[in-house]
């Protein structure tokens, strides 16, 4: 079963229906999932002043919304609920609102095309996690484009810590927002591999469902610290933030019914082109040359890891299939 968390904190799991071979249908949808998350992340950028935590619950709890539409339209609502899993889907949430409030903490410090260009290193660190963790062999192929694009993260990261360019003080605001961007591409790795683990006994629709209400309650915890009461503009992004994280969550899953993920996990990176052209239309952010090469190289190494995995699907597909009995 596939699998896949987005950066944003959204996922993706195999819905175990019967599948329609059509990739052009399969790119379109999942072109238009990656341009309503980054229109969540702009909307969540736009909410300036709004602590992360705050930012993390309105983006769950109004994203179980058109979840629960679309789950109740195919007819699942009434299994949506059962699981034999309820502490896993807890640790699930805590791992996601974790990684989400790191990411959208780095995303209100730092230009969103940057913020969009770190949150590349999850998949770079998900086969780091897959071999510490599941023990999983990864050849030197994989390490080599793993170490390739953690140094295009590090060319990023570079001008915004201080004390790599020879100031005295930490770089500030930024600099933690960077890091910050990273520990939530790391958590984010980890969530994969706990939805991985969930998938082999779980439906898409618990999944999704349980996901969204647990960070929903999880994020309230950071009530507490500080939570705004939103203005009224304010409030229009949060709620639409949350509603836009739900419709992109569902084009997501409805992308992977229709050709496969190798065929498609490529066009997750057209997030950049959008966020250039958001990040300056709106906020006024320039990309940086050592955003846009480490950009690249982050990229370069991230559809390489997806073409060997690829490639060793169909190899892995073509020693079952040798090996099972004929007649």
């Amino acid at each position: 079963m596939s699998t896949n968390v987005h950066p944003q904190g959204g996922e993706l799991t195999n819905t175990g229906s019967l599948r329609s071979t059509n990739v052009m249908l399969g790119i379109g949808l999942k072109v238009a999932s990656v341009c309503v998350f980054v229109c969540m992340s702009s909307l969540l950028k736009a909410s300036d002043g709004v602590p992360a935590g705050q930012l993390v619950f309105f983006r769950s709890f109004f994203a179980i919304f058109p979840v629960i539409v679309f789950i109740a339209w195919q007819g699942q609502l009434s299994v949506a609920f059962r699981t034999s899993e309820p502490f896993s889907h807890f640790w699930r949430g805590f791992v996601g609102v974790s990684a989400m409030s790191l990411s959208f903490y780095g995303l209100t410090k730092l230009p969103l095309p940057e913020a969009i260009a770190i949150s590349y290193a999850t998949p770079l660190l998900t086969v780091v996690c897959s071999a510490i963790f599941l023990k999983e062999t990864v050849r030197l192929y994989r390490w080599t484009a793993v170490a390739i694009g953690l140094a295009g993260v590090l060319i990023i990261l570079w001008p915004r810590l201080s004390f790599f360019t020879g100031d005295t003080e930490f770089g500030g605001d930024q600099a933690v927002g960077a890091l910050a961007t990273l520990g939530g591409a790391g958590l984010a790795a980890i969530a994969m591999l706990l939805v991985r683990k969930l998938v082999q006994t779980e439906r898409t629709p618990t999944i999704v469902v349980y996901f969204s209400i647990a960070s929903s309650f999880i994020a309230l915890v950071s009530f507490p610290f500080g939570w705004v009461w939103p203005t009224g503009p304010q409030a229009v992004y949060l709620i639409m933030a949350g509603l836009a994280g739900g419709v992109a969550q569902i084009l997501l899953t409805e992308s992977y019914r229709h050709a496969d993920m190798s065929a498609i996990a490529p066009f997750e990176y057209t997030s950049m082109l959008l966020g250039l052209a958001i990040g300056y239309l709106m906020f006024g952010d320039v990309p940086t040359r050592e955003m846009v090469l480490g950009a690249i190289i982050v990229i370069g190494a991230g559809i390489f890891i997806i073409y060997r995995e690829h490639r060793l699907g169909l190899a892995r597909a073509r020693a079952k299939k040798a090996s099972t009995p004929q007649g």
